[in-house]
């Protein structure tokens, strides 16, 4: 039986990273995109074959919308080499980047980077990529669990991960008459190294998050990459349309 293979961006670290690797020990194949650092994506390639699996990784900055041709090009010659391949199966928009500022206090050039990154990366990655994108395929963006309760210093982040729910949506409907189902999932408060990783070392915040939580701490990598891994399999196959929130429960 053919294996699977997934596109994650951003995988070379953090929740992608656990995400691939929760992947690869399901039997799904991994390509993954990094920005700089490709001592930690050969780390992540390395333990991923060790899980069994075959692995890519390939340089991207999602924030630059004008590399992507260059991108899909490259990825289609990575397909070709390493799998014999002209498509993948699934495409997961993990890529981002946290900026903490207060609403009257956001620049512009902040507001542009959260958006390229985040929203015009997403839309416009996701458009190049379709022609690869196998039928029957899926597609998971990440938001936050910003989107439905507040912290003040995050209003911009929180308003471009609004802007991908609502892009989830209408994918959803464009995408079905090719079999293809697209979901968002949003991670609450993760013990990871995103946003100067305030959750994971600052003690009093972990402990306040832990204390607005239905299960009474906040999330582990673990917890979302298990979701994702779940949200791409085969039982989650008539799930589309969604945003699931993987939180623990925040704020209920």
């Amino acid at each position: 039986m053919t294996r699977k293979i997934a596109l994650i961006t951003g995988g070379s670290r953090g929740l992608g990273r656990n995400a691939a690797l929760k992947l690869a020990a399901r039997g799904v194949d991994l390509v993954l995109t990094y920005r700089q650092r490709g001592d930690e994506a050969a780390e992540t390639v390395a333990a991923i074959v060790a899980l069994g699996a075959r692995a890519l990784a390939l340089p991207l900055d999602v924030g630059d919308s004008a590399s992507f041709a260059n991108f899909a090009e490259r990825l289609q010659a990575g397909l070709d080499t390493c799998w014999q391949r002209r498509n993948f199966d699934f495409l997961v928009n993990n890529a981002g980047i946290g900026i903490h500022a207060a609403f009257a206090e956001t620049s512009e050039t902040q507001f542009d980077e959260l958006m390229n990154i985040h929203l015009k990366g997403s839309f416009f990655l996701t458009q190049r990529l379709l022609p690869l994108l196998a039928d029957g395929g899926a597609i998971l963006n990440i938001s936050t669990g910003l989107t439905r309760f507040t912290q003040p210093g995050f209003a911009a982040y929180a308003a471009m991960k609004g802007g991908v729910e609502v892009l989830t949506r209408y994918l959803a409907r464009e995408l079905g008459a090719r079999g293809i189902r697209v979901n968002v999932l949003a991670p609450g408060a993760i013990e990871t190294d995103f946003g100067g990783g305030q959750v994971r070392d600052n003690p009093q915040m972990n402990a306040y998050l832990a204390s607005q939580t239905a299960l009474g701490r906040v999330g582990r990598p673990d917890d979302i990459g298990n979701a994702i891994a779940q949200l791409l399999a085969d039982e989650s196959g008539w799930i589309n349309a969604q945003r699931i929130e993987a939180s623990g429960g925040m704020f209920v």
